[in-house]
This record gives C-alpha cells, sequence and structure tokens, in this order.
C-alpha cells in the first residue's frame, strides 16, 4: 500500500489557523522503493535521484512546483549510518496535536504527543513530540519498554493556496526529524523537508535570509540524545558564480540541551577543548553549482575552533540541503547534518537540524 512520506498541518500554538489536515505532499510516494523517488506525476521510480547530490523526492521538478526531500535510506546491516531514512509516512494531527510515524520498531503502538519536558525548541519556533514510553502485549497486558524516539517539527509563517485556492492553511515549506538514541552506532530515524509553492529566481539577485534552527544529537559510539537550536543567516548571490549562484551561510548562537530540557552548552563546548565555552559556528562552504533553478540548495558545511595551543582545528563536517521559496523569493527550508568525533571520547556525534529562514531584516519566528 501506497503512504505518503509526509503530510502536515500547522502545529497548534505554533501558528494562528488551526483545523483538519487540509493539504497532501506535493507528489507521491512509495517507501517499497527504497529511496521514495518519485515522478512528477506521483508514479513511483524505484532509482530515485541518483544526480546532483539531492536526496531522494521529487523527480525532476520544476520553479512553479512543490518539492519534497527526504533523508536516504541506509539498509546496509555494515553502515555506520544503517537506519538513515527509515522514518515513513510522517504525519501531524491538529485535532490532538499528535505526530505519527511509519517503519520505526519500539516507537510505541500510539502516536507521537508533545514532549513532557521540552515541547518546543528555540524560544517557541519548533515543536517537539516524544514517542510513548511503554506500549502492551494485547494477550498479556505485559507493558514493554520502548525507544526514547523524539519528532521536531518545523512549519512556515507563510502561506500559499491550496488546491482549493485557499491560501490561509497552507504552509509555504515545513521539515520534519526523527532520531532515537537507543541505538549504537547511529538509529533509526529520518528526516523531510518540503516546499509547497514554486519560486522565482532573479538572474541578478543578492538577498540575506534569517531565521532559526532546532534538531536532535545522536552518538556513533554510545546511546544518548540531546536537543539543538541555532540562528542560521543564508546568503544568495545569483548573478555569479556564472555555473551557478554563490551562496553563504551561518549557524551560530548554537546550544545543547539534554532531554530534560537543561542547557549543557558549556559542558559541551569544553569537551571539544578545554576553556572553549561556546559551541564554534559552522559555516557553509561557498562555491559554484549549489543552487538549481529550481530551487534545490544543497553543499559542504564545516565548523572549526582555537585548541590550547592556538590552532585552528577542525570540529564538524556535513551538509545541508535545502529548498528557496516564494516569488521574491521569500524564505528558505532545509535540514543540516553535522558529525564530529572530537567529543564523546571520540566515539562520533551527529546534529540532525532543521531550519527556515526568511528574507527580511526583522527576527521572526514561525
Amino acid at each position: 500500500m501506497k503512504n505518503k512520506i509526509i503530510s502536515l498541518v500547522l502545529v497548534a500554538g505554533l501558528a494562528a489557523c488551526s483545523g483538519g489536515n487540509p493539504f497532501d505532499d506535493p507528489t507521491d510516494t512509495d517507501p517499497s522503493t527504497g529511496d521514495g523517488g518519485t515522478t512528477d506525476g506521483g508514479e513511483t521510480d524505484g532509482d530515485g535521484i541518483t544526480t546532483d547530490g539531492l536526496p531522494p523526492g521529487t523527480l525532476s521538478p520544476t520553479p512553479s512546483s512543490g518539492i519534497f526531500r527526504s533523508e536516504v535510506l541506509d539498509s546496509d546491516a555494515s553502515s555506520a549510518t544503517l537506519g538513515n531514512g527509515f522514518a515513513r509516512a510522517i504525519s501531524y494531527n491538529s485535532a490532538d496535536d499528535t505526530f505519527t510515524v511509519d517503519n520505526l520498531a519500539f516507537d510505541g503502538d500510539s502516536p507521537y504527543t508533545r514532549g513532557a519536558a521540552v515541547s518546543s525548541l528555540n524560544n517557541g519556533a519548533f515543536a517537539v513530540y516524544e514517542a510513548p514510553t511503554l506500549a502492551n502485549d494485547p494477550v498479556t497486558g505485559q507493558p514493554i519498554d520502548q525507544f526514547s524516539y523524539r519528532a521536531i517539527y518545523g512549519v512556515s509563517k507563510n502561506r500559499v493556496a491550496d488546491a482549493n485556492g485557499d491560501a490561509t492553511t497552507q504552509a509555504a515549506t515545513q521539515f520534519a526529524i526523527v532520531r532515537t538514541g537507543n541505538y549504537i552506532p547511529y538509529g533509526f530515524g529520518g528526516f523531510i523537508y518540503q516546499r509547497d509553492d514554486g519560486v522565482t529566481l532573479p538572474t541578478q539577485l543578492q538577498a540575506s535570509f534569517t531565521g532559526k534552527s532546532a534538531g536532535l544529537r545522536d552518538f556513533k559510539g554510545t546511546g544518548g540524545l540531546q536537543y539543538s537550536t541555532g540562528n542560521v543567516r543564508i546568503d544568495i548571490d545569483t548573478d555569479d558564480f556564472n555555473d551557478g549562484a554563490g551562496v553563504r551561510g551561518t549557524v551560530s548562537n548554537r546550544r545543547v540541551l539534554d532531554l530534560a530540557g537543561n542547557d549543557i552548552t558549556a559542558a559541551v563546548a569544553n569537551s571539544i577543548t578545554p576553556g572553549l565555552s561556546t559551541i564554534p559556528d559552522a559555516r557553509f562552504v561557498v562555491g559554484p553549482g549549489v543552487l538549481s533553478e529550481n530551487g534545490d540548495l544543497t553543499g559542504e558545511l564545516i565548523s572549526q575552533f582555537v585548541d590550547e595551543d592556538g590552532n585552528a582545528a577542525e570540529y564538524e563536517t556535513g551538509n545541508y540541503y535545502a529548498i528557496v521559496s516564494g516569488d521574491d523569493p521569500d524564505e528558505i527550508v532545509g535540514v543540516f547534518v553535522l558529525e564530529n568525533n572530537i567529543e564523546n571520547s571520540n566515539a562520533g556525534v551527529r546534529d540532525t537540524s532543521g531550519f527556515i529562514v526568511y528574507r527580511e531584516t526583522s527576527t521572526t519566528s514561525p
């Protein structure tokens, strides 16, 4: 049976409107294809997307089409990232403010509910959901402990017209991330981000976008899960490079919280190098060919710190995946994944964060 990768409506408390489930995905997907690839007509394509470094999702998009992307599936048992891209059929129910996620074992037999200790992140910009802690054997009634899955949902403050022309309920962009800390190495989970409208990219444009991020940190060599937040700025110059727009970005003011909501940023920073009190900024690697005419935006990002000897040292490396949206354009939605082997006794730490940034001078929240 075909499932929708994502079907999200506005989170209660994060947006001004509410209601049922007024829109579906830009395209349909079939989890059985392994990578979620589709054609523009919604027919599944088992090969998915294999070019341009794009995550699986909408094939052959156009500037006027909606686009969705999901984490690349890794089902190789020998891989350190086994479990990536397994989260399927993510959906949000506004009637009771719950999330459902398919294809993840031991995440409960009922929907995820708003977090108890942490219900939102980054000053309420993003909602947090947690899987049930127990499930019951239906025959014996025996309680069964579940894994500590968490989901983060971000939704744009901007609205676009839905299929009926109603522009009051459908968000322009959104993302969802699901991770757990109960596996070694990294656990099963996934992410998805999408645009539900088109984009106009002028040939001569310099624009700046600012906003926030929120994510989940999991560990390769040991269990555990943490929250992360940050401020994001992305600048675009579509006039140059000749081989595609120049794009730069920064993730700053990075914070780390434990699952109880305690700010542990200073301790994490000190584990990078003694005396460090802040998490290093992450910066986009600037180069040509990272932005397509359809609005897909992908590239690398890195972070560095100064060690005890005063030398610059690498902290994290990773990639960002994003989509530009709007006629001006107005905003960018995406996910970045950063890894380091410095913290946690070289066990490996991964930060998977989603972000939505807006083209305006004032600070905004979804």
